[in-house]
């Protein structure tokens, strides 16, 4: 019997890595957009930081925050692949992506507690 390449963990670690890789890609021109209301349009700003601290855009952080290290952990894990020698290749690399869950979840728990908990 043939495990299919789709269930494979190292298969969702791709996903999302590139997933990730794409919707951090969608934010970037809001938040220049945001960062150029900050240099020429300050009443624009100020409207922009109050609609910052409703609930709803502090979990949209939250999310923003997790797609990063879910980015940056599968990231590593790409280049620990890459670049290092490895005895029994298969195993060590599938552990990356346990640890880079791992990673991604206590930086998002300490982020989480971070904003609403103060």
């Amino acid at each position: 019997m043939v495990k299919s390449v789709h269930r494979h963990k190292a298969y969702f670690a791709f996903l999302g890595h590139r997933i990730s890789g794409l919707l951090l890609g969608i934010f970037l021109p809001v938040h220049f957009y945001v960062l150029g209301l900050a240099l020429g349009q300050v009443d624009k700003f100020d409207g922009f930081l109050k609609f910052s601290e409703l609930p709803g855009v502090k979990i949209a952080e939250w999310g923003l925050v997790l797609l990063l290290a879910i980015h940056l952990g599968f990231g590593l894990r790409i280049l620990v692949i890459e670049f290092v020698q490895w005895p029994t290749p298969a195993s060590i690399r599938l552990n990356w992506i346990s640890w880079s869950v791992v990673f991604s979840v206590v930086i998002g728990a300490v982020f989480l507690a971070g904003v609403f908990g103060s």
